[in-house]
């Protein structure tokens, strides 16, 4: 049976009209401290399922196991440490994407259609399937922090590169390496128009967004006269064409070679060392501390960010040299009870849906093309700044969310399976309530339950679990965390 348009956006309108699951009033936070009491499951309470909401693309049945038997404080440090987590179901899904493991000259000659979709599909994939959720969490943050989209020039085979050898590689390491790094990527320096600085001709884009974007931020204390002559200390910084196509290489020749003064500091002429002391001097400024803490309480504590808590992250930043993992340890342990409810980006609302659910899925363009419709396709943001990081920006598309619901619960999605019969299985004849649980961490007002069953209580068990999915998936209580 073929769920109806209708009846579905009646079931929709029902959650979205429960007290618990209003978008301004969470369900978790209207229900606090009930347990979840899935089949199998471990009891998992309120706060703890919050933070596996926030850190985590979605909750699984080991990540539940996980947080109650370590403590939700413990299983953040062994986030923290990803490389001690076994990830063998990720590695799995990902072994025929050779793309991941090709250098760029081998690169270069693939086919941009095939190379694009593999980029993406591996993204995703990671998302769902990988046990070091923190990790890709911070992935995700500086893949936007850094943006590059693939249709900028060579950025199609170029972003391969720089998403493993740059962003995975320095995720939860040292902000002054993974700056470095950034500041050498091909993929980098063709996406913000460096490979064109001259000395003849200075470029000034990818110095610009170098202090605003990635360092001391829009009011960080530079002025435009800081701007131009860090553009001409990287002056010569381009990207090799032909033998060894798509490398990082310094034309001494391109390079304007006259004394600079950059943020009050005289730069004398050392070729690419001049750029490159500006870096060091960039990565532990006091104002690049603050702009990478803003970003960060943002991102995982509140659109709001608490003042206090930006400075003492700042400070952490600082007093650790920039160590990204210190700098979260502090954040996480000690701001996480100031937490504010966010929407859930596009990337956040599907990878979530489908860990959740513990969908089979490859990953490929036929769920690729829900985060087109909902704005947020991997990798294709055209400008420097990212994709937003605010709820008002995210909130108004919602017909490709619900129709992602609808499509995925009917399994409808090329690629993608819910296995049903096991879901109901663990449901254990408690369905509305334990796929409640599930999805939002409560069970269901009483009031609402009985409307839910009211509504959808004329269709078979199949299609009524099929509706009951879509409509929670749909609601502000999921679409919310």
């Amino acid at each position: 049976m073929t769920l109806s348009r209708r009846e579905f956006l009646r079931l929709a309108g029902l959650i979205a009209g429960g007290a618990t699951v209003s978008a301004c009033s969470p369900i978790y936070r209207e229900l606090s401290g009930l347990p979840g009491t899935l089949a199998g499951w471990p009891p998992l309470s309120t706060w703890d399922f919050q933070v596996l909401s926030r850190l985590t693309y979605g909750p699984t049945e080991q990540d539940r196991f996980d947080i109650t038997g370590l403590g939700w404080k413990s299983w953040v440090e062994l986030q923290l440490d990803p490389e001690s987590i076994e990830d063998p179901a990720v590695n799995w899904r990902l072994r025929s994407l050779d793309s991941l493991r090709a250098d760029p000259d081998t690169l270069a000659n693939w086919d941009r259609e095939v190379l694009i979709p593999e980029l993406q599909q591996a993204a995703l994939l990671r998302r769902v399937y990988s046990r070091r959720q923190l990790y890709e969490r911070m992935v995700e943050f500086w893949s936007d922090h850094f943006n590059i989209s693939v249709w900028k020039g060579d950025c199609w085979f170029l972003k391969v590169i720089d998403d493993r050898e740059v962003i995975r590689q320095h995720a939860l390491g040292d902000f002054r390496e993974l700056l470095w790094a950034s500041a050498h990527s091909p993929a980098m320096l063709v996406y913000l128009d460096n490979q064109v600085n001259e000395g003849a001709a200075p470029n000034e884009n990818y110095a610009r967004e170098l202090m605003e974007l990635h360092t001391l931020g829009v009011d960080g204390g530079y002025s435009q006269s800081d701007v131009m002559e860090l553009a001409r200390c990287l002056t010569g910084w381009t990207v090799k064409e032909h033998f060894w196509q798509g490398q990082f290489t310094f034309n001494p020749d391109l390079h304007d070679s006259a004394p600079k003064l950059v943020l009050g500091l005289r730069v004398e002429p050392a070729g690419q060392r001049e750029a490159e002391s500006i870096l060091d001097e960039l990565a532990t400024h006091p104002s690049t501390a603050r702009h990478i803490a803003t970003k960060l309480v943002r991102r995982f504590v509140s659109e709001a960010p608490p003042a206090q808590l930006i400075e003492d992250t700042a400070e952490t930043f600082l007093s650790t040299d920039g160590s990204i993992g210190a700098v979260l340890e502090r954040l996480l342990l000690e701001g996480l009870p100031e937490w504010g409810a966010k929407v859930k980006r596009p990337n956040d609302f599907i990878a979530g849906g489908l860990r959740t659910l513990a969908a089979d899925t490859d990953g490929a363009q036929p769920v690729q093309e829900y985060l087109r419709q909902m704005g947020q396709p991997t990798f294709e943001w055209p400008t420097p700044d990212g994709p937003p990081d605010r709820s008002d920006y995210w909130i108004s598309n919602l017909m490709p969310r619900w129709r992602f619901a609808l499509d995925v619960a009917q399994n409808q999605i090329g690629g993608t399976t819910l296995d049903l019969d096991g879901l109901a299985a663990a449901a254990g004849g408690d369905t509305f309530n334990r796929m409640a649980e599930l999805l939002l961490g409560l069970r269901l007002d009483p009031e609402l339950s009985r409307g839910l069953q009211a509504a959808i209580g004329q269709v078979d068990e199949h299609t009524q679990l099929q509706l009951l999915l879509a409509g929670l998936l749909a609601s502000p209580g999921f679409q919310w965390h």
